[in-house]
């Protein structure tokens, strides 16, 4: 079993990476093996919505998008991977624009013929076999947690399409305020979520034994 994170945060080695690092050794302790994609250390240059990659070439699994950087690779790895977590910072009610790129350059995974008015479909359905799990992090205390709504939004929005569960939102607050108490309970509440993201996707393959 393979588990991907995807970091959106600018800081690499502030709070909401080593709350993604801790629920990828979650996953790693029940055998998964893990990757980190940092993304702001990547190659990605924003999408253009030139719309060829989901207007073309609907027998490949991912669409062909006429921009060379590093998110064909992502993209790759991501369709071969089993499970996901999605992580960033809380910037300006929403995602931070590195995140807002990787998600936006994943309309590759989707097809639409040309003049259909509807939403694009996955090009690759998961039949809820690959369970995600999000965190967000944020200045604003946990009582006001619906900050956050925005950000599960855009990171989960195309899971639905996809039909992958979304298991956790995690929310952690007052992230400029964080003592030695409050760091070790969510360490352990993001460690546990990368536990219980691999045993949902073992239960899921178990379901169709």
């Amino acid at each position: 079993m393979r588990i991907l994170a995807f970091m959106g945060s600018p800081r690499t080695t502030g709070l909401c990476a080593q709350f993604t690092e801790s629920a990828l050794k979650g996953a790693a302790s029940r055998g998964a093996e893990i990757k980190q994609f940092n993304l702001v250390k990547y190659n990605l240059k924003f999408c253009r919505g030139c719309y060829k990659c989901v207007h073309k070439n609907h027998d490949l699994p991912i669409g062909i998008c006429p921009l060379k950087d590093d998110m064909a690779g992502i993209l790759k790895e991501y369709l071969e991977a089993d499970g996901y977590l999605m992580a960033a910072p809380v910037y300006d009610f929403t995602v931070p624009s590195v995140m807002k790129v990787f998600i936006e350059r994943r309309f590759s995974l989707f097809y639409k013929t040309k003049g259909n008015r509807g939403i694009p479909d996955a090009r690759v359905k998961q039949k809820f076999k690959k369970k995600a799990s999000l965190i967000a992090t944020g200045s604003a205390g946990e009582e006001f947690g619906p900050i956050a709504e925005p950000c599960f939004e855009v990171m989960g929005g195309h899971f639905m399409i996809e039909e992958i569960d979304v298991l956790d939102q995690l929310y952690v607050g007052r992230i400029h305020d964080v003592d030695e108490k409050r760091y070790s309970e969510k360490m352990d509440e993001t460690y546990n979520m990368g536990v219980r993201l691999v045993e949902e996707i073992e239960k899921a393959r178990k379901g169709d034994e």
